[in-house]
Parts: C-alpha cells; sequence; structure tokens
C-alpha cells in the first residue's frame, strides 16, 4: 500500500541539479525543461514530486524541531536543537533556514502550473492535468503557510520572476494579506481534489488538506503571537507599513474553531482504533498504531520524504550507549494517572519514589520492580516513554533483543539499562541524557540495530490535532460550549482516560481552567509530532517561563556501583539544562544573505 509519492521519489535527484537554491537568483529554464519534461508524462510527474520533495527538507530523521522545546532533548552536542537551547544561533547562523528553500518550491510550482497543459493528451488526459494543477497549487499554499508560521509575513509572489526583474521591490506583506493568500490558494486548490483518494494516492493532498492548513492558519492568528502582540507594535516594511495586527481581535476565535469544525463536517476523518483491526479496543494498540500503519483515516496531511527506519534507531538506545532523540522529565511529568488525574494532583494516586511490588494489569503497562513513578500511568505514556527496565521496542528476536543487555541481565526482554552502569548509561554514552528515550512511532517490526523496518508516511496534520485546534479556539470563542467536553473526549476515550467531566468537572464551567486542560491534553496527544508542541507555546506567547526554559531529565551521572536496576538513586529529578530564550525567538530569523540580497525585505522583530 505504499504510496506512489515515495516510488516516484527515487526519480527525484535527476531534477533537483536544475533547480537554484534561490527565488531571486535563477539560471534560465534548461533545455530539459522545455523539451523533455513537458513532453512525457513520467518526466511532467517527476516534476511535481520534486516540489512534493520540499515538504520535509532536510528531515529525513523526522527530528522536526525535536529538542527545542521541553518536552525533548538532544543528546549530541553541536547539534542545532543545542545550539538553540544555548542561544547561539541569529541571522548569520541560521537554523532550520526554509525560506530560499520555500521560494524554490513555490516558484517550481508555479512552473508546473504553466507548463503541464503542454504534455500531450496521449501521455496525460485533461482531468489528470487538472488534478495535477490543485496539487501544486496547493504545494504552494503549504509552503507559503510553513513560512507564515515560521517566519510571520512573507514576499508574496505570483508568478515566476524574470531575470531582469528589479528584485529590491519585493517586501514583506503584512500579516493578515498573508493570511488571507494562504487561505485563496487552499481555496482554490480544493476545487480540483477529491474528499478521498484510492489506496493508489494514498497521502496526495485532499479537500480536508486544504481545510486543515486553513484551520491552523486561523489558529495561528487567534491566538496571542498574531493577535494585537504589543511587541510587534514597530514590525514595519521600509515604508512604514504595519507588518502585524495592531488590535486584538476576540472574534477570530469563532474564525479558527468554525475553520477547525469544517474538517470535522466532512465526515471523511476518524481517530483510529485497533478495532479497525477486528480486535477488542485496546487503548495502547489503538494510539500506537497511529504512527506505525502504512495508512489510517486518521491521517490528513503526511509526507514520504523521510526514512522511517532514521527514527527507530534514532530513539534506541543502541549497544554502546548511543542514542539521539530523548524524553525529559518534564515531558514524562505531564502525562496523566491511568485515572486522568495529572501527577501534581494529591488524589491522582502518584508515588514519586521507591519500586513497585506489583505489575500493571495490561502487558503493555509497568512491570513489577519498575520505579514507582512510572506506576499506573496512562496509555500513552507507555506507548511513547522509553525508560529505565523498560524492553526495547526495535529488536524483533530474543537475540536481537539480548544486545542491548549487559551479561547478567540478559533474558531475552531487551530490558532498557539506563543507569550509569547500564549497557546506555552515562559510562557509556558519555554525553548528557536525561535518562529517557523516544518510543512514541517505532515500529515494533524494525530491527535497530541493522537499520531495517517497515515504511511508513511521517505524519505533518492527522485528525487528533483538528479536534484540539476545534476545542481551543471553541473554548476561547464560546466558553462551556457543549462540543468541547465532546470532541476533547473523544480523544481521552482513544487514550483510555476518563471524561473531563468526571475527572475535573470544575473545568467544564471554568474556561481558564479548560484551557489548561485542553494545551496538556495537547501537550500529551501530539507528544514529539512536527514540533507542534514548540509552535503551540510559540503561537501563545508561552516560553519565557521556567516551565518552558528549565529542562529536567534523572540522576543520570550517579553511580549505582552494579546495583543496575536496583539503584534507587539513578531516579531522582535533575536539572538536566537552562535553556536560553528571549522573546525575538518567537519567530525565526531570516538569513542575513536574504536580507543583503533583496534590500526592501525587513529582519524578524529583535534579530
Amino acid at each position: 500500500m505504499k504510496k506512489n509519492i515515495s516510488k516516484l521519489l527515487l526519480i527525484l535527484p535527476l531534477f533537483s541539479a536544475f533547480l537554484s537554491c534561490h527565488y531571486l537568483d535563477k539560471e534560465p529554464d534548461s533545455l530539459l525543461s522545455e523539451e523533455l519534461v513537458w513532453k512525457t508524462r513520467r518526466q511532467s510527474e517527476a516534476y511535481l514530486y520534486n516540489i512534493y520533495s520540499y515538504m520535509l527538507f532536510g528531515e529525513n530523521d523526522g527530528a522536526w524541531q525535536l529538542g527545542i522545546s521541553e518536552e525533548s532533548f538532544i543528546t549530541i552536542p553541536g547539534t542545532v536543537a543545542r545550539k538553540i537551547n544555548d542561544g547561539n544561533w541569529g541571522p548569520s547562523s541560521t537554523i532550520w533556514d526554509i525560506w530560499g528553500t520555500c521560494y524554490v518550491a513555490i516558484r517550481s510550482s508555479h512552473i508546473f502550473e504553466n507548463n503541464i497543459d503542454k504534455v500531450p493528451a496521449s501521455e496525460l488526459s485533461d482531468d489528470l492535468k487538472k488534478q495535477y494543477k490543485a496539487e501544486a497549487k496547493f504545494l504552494r499554499g503549504y509552503y507559503y503557510w510553513s513560512l507564515l508560521k515560521r517566519y510571520g509575513p512573507f514576499i508574496k509572489l505570483d508568478g515566476v520572476l524574470g531575470l531582469n526583474e528589479d528584485f529590491n521591490k519585493y517586501s514583506r506583506a503584512p500579516f493578515d494579506t498573508c493570511l488571507a493568500y494562504v487561505n485563496r490558494l487552499m481555496d482554490e486548490a480544493a476545487v480540483g481534489l477529491p474528499t478521498t483518494w484510492s489506496s493508489t494516492w494514498y497521502g496526495k493532498p485532499t479537500k480536508g488538506a486544504c481545510l486543515a492548513i486553513k484551520a491552523e492558519a486561523a489558529l495561528l492568528a487567534a491566538s496571542p503571537l498574531w493577535n494585537g502582540n504589543p511587541d510587534f507594535a514597530g514590525f514595519r516594511d521600509k515604508q512604514g507599513n504595519a507588518l502585524a495586527p495592531a488590535k486584538a481581535d476576540a472574534g477570530k476565535w469563532k474564525i479558527a474553531a468554525d475553520a477547525a469544525k469544517a474538517v470535522i463536517d466532512l465526515n471523511v476523518y476518524k481517530l483510529y482504533t485497533n478495532e479497525e483491526e477486528g480486535e477488542t479496543f485496546d487503548p495502547f494498540k489503538s494510539y500506537s498504531r497511529v504512527f506505525t500503519t502504512q495508512w489510517n483515516n486518521e491521517l490528513i496531511i503526511s509526507s514520504a520524504n523521510w526514512i522511517p527506519t532514521y527514527w527507530d534507531h534514532d530513539c534506541s538506545p543502541l549497544p554502546g550507549g548511543f542514542q539521539l532523540f530523548a524524553a525529559t522529565q518534564n515531558m514524562v511529568d505531564a502525562y496523566y494517572m491511568d485515572n486522568g488525574k495529572w501527577i501534581s494532583d494529591n488524589t491522582s494516586g502518584y508515588v514519586e519514589s521507591g519500586f513497585a511490588a506489583d505489575g500493571g494489569d495490561h502487558d503493555w503497562a509497568h512491570a513489577s520492580g519498575d520505579w514507582n513513578m512510572y506506576a499506573r500511568r496512562e496509555p500513552r505514556f507507555y506507548a511513547s516513554i522509553s525508560y529505565n527496565k523498560r524492553p526495547v521496542i526495535a529488536a524483533p528476536t530474543a537475540d536481537d533483543r539480548n544486545r542491548y543487555s549487559s551479561d547478567n541481565n540478559r533474558n531475552g526482554q531487551g530490558r532498557t539499562e539506563f543507569y550509569y552502569r547500564g549497557k546506555s548509561g552515562r559510562q557509556a554514552l558519555g554525553y548528557i541524557f536525561p535518562g529517557y528515550l523516544i518510543a512514541k512511532g517505532i515500529h515494533p517490526s524494525s530491527n535497530a540495530y541493522n537499520w531495517s523496518g517497515p515504511y511508513r508516511p511521517y505524519i505533518i496534520t492527522r485528525y487528533a490535532t483538528i479536534l484540539l485546534d476545534y476545542v481551543e479556539a471553541l473554548n476561547e470563542a464560546e466558553p462551556g460550549h457543549p462540543d468541547i467536553v465532546k470532541y476533547l473526549d473523544m480523544i481521552r476515550t482513544r487514550a483510555g482516560v476518563p471524561s473531563i467531566a468526571q475527572v475535573y468537572p470544575a473545568a467544564v464551567t471554568s474556561q481558564a481552567e479548560m484551557r489548561k486542560h485542553i494545551l496538556r491534553e495537547r501537550m500529551i496527544e501530539l507528544a514529539f509530532e512536527h514540533g507542534d508542541h514548540w509552535w503551540t507555546r510559540a503561537r501563545r506567547k508561552d516560553m519565557n517561563n521556567d516551565e518552558f526554559k528549565k529542562v529536567y531529565g534523572l540522576n543520570f551521572e550517579a553511580d549505582d556501583n552494579d546495583q543496575g536496576f536496583g539503584y534507587s538513586g539513578f531516579y531522582q529529578r535533575t536539572l538536566l539544562q537552562s535553556r536560553a530564550f528571549d522573546k525575538k525567538m518567537y519567530l525565526f530569523p531570516i538569513a542575513q544573505s536574504e536580507i543583503l540580497r533583496d534590500t526592501a525585505l525587513v529582519q524578524n522583530p529583535g534579530w
């Protein structure tokens, strides 16, 4: 069932050489474009899939913003995330810079639309040409949306720039103009796209994908970052035109709620459960399989431009201690107990210390002898966090699992050894390590040791995201609306936790309390997914606080003196890092090279 997208990506390198790396610095289109690309279906489709390939530019390992919010940590020094954590970035040393890359893709989308009709009818039907134009328009809107989310106002281009253009006249458009343009592109694309695809084309954009981008963009526009943010009062272009909305408009929350509801009302998407496989409902399997199936009806926007075995490998405690994508104590603390209560609630039953005398009621729950901190937690915790003594995932046989164990621990389970002298502990690793790894999204049939495993798409937006968008916006627009509990509980029910009204009834009648629960639910449900927690904190202007900046782990440097799994000193909550933050970091800086190339372009505030 693998998508045609992934198959066609194999021939893309041929065409990448003909695309320059900046939208203002283009060579004439090559003879290949004029004489070959628009003569055959194969070559024209390859050109289109080259435009798709930029959706996760440079993100083959799936590490999209991992390590820059408090949910996660990158163990290896000198990596991109660690530079952001230290405040070691700016216009001259850009991080995850996609400004020029997005404009390459935008330019290519215009070229495709302008030329696809040249392909002979014997090669490509009129219906396919219409469909492909709609796909190209969706991609153009997607790349503009990516610019808006990361940098704010962008340069709006309606076509391909000529070689003799005066590039210095192109300035950034105001935020509301950019938002309207993204919406317009999505509306136009939706006309030529179906509501659903057959399995042959899983992963291509649909009408629902267009509506989902509009919903995400509306939520950004309603949130404090772009809704009358006083920090942007002086954000203007060189002619003095304001680039950010000056006044807050509470009505934007209603617009955002309606945009998300439009996706829901398509009645196309649903939260995946393992019952679709003919099994009895299991919250652990239902949640974990969302990310390991080749396709399911929860996915709205995804990409084939990644290598999932990188994820399996980099999240696993490889023999010798190498590991990359770590979860933090902050994230561990965020998950509920199995009764749906926060661990900070003194009625939750949470126990901070000691070893569990008994195991949980399910094979995926905690085991006897696990630290009590991990006992009786909600199913998503066990599907998402790899902790000390938890069996390794990406090791299909007992022999594979034994690779991860010290000689005295080899019993075919492959229990992770994160304590100091363990196989993946500080002594072996040598890096800063929170004491946890990310388990979410690892395929149980993969083998991290030899980089093998099944294909599955990289998820950008799924139905749970839209449900969370809806309840967040609705709580701001119409607090107390019954849909808030209804749709929030859909996510909680799939996760195996009780209704919010049952666990915290006071939240039902309090906008402020409900807001806290909605944002916590989002943090848990979308943990480690496409940087959602970073973007959520950014648009809510909620980063300049200790909750975000102080990152905790376990006492990974305490020598267990061969006590192994029984060493209690390892489990002491320890400050791992105090991260740098300045309010300018709510937006990414535009590279200084771009500023020098286009004199009409102004930098983001503070950079």
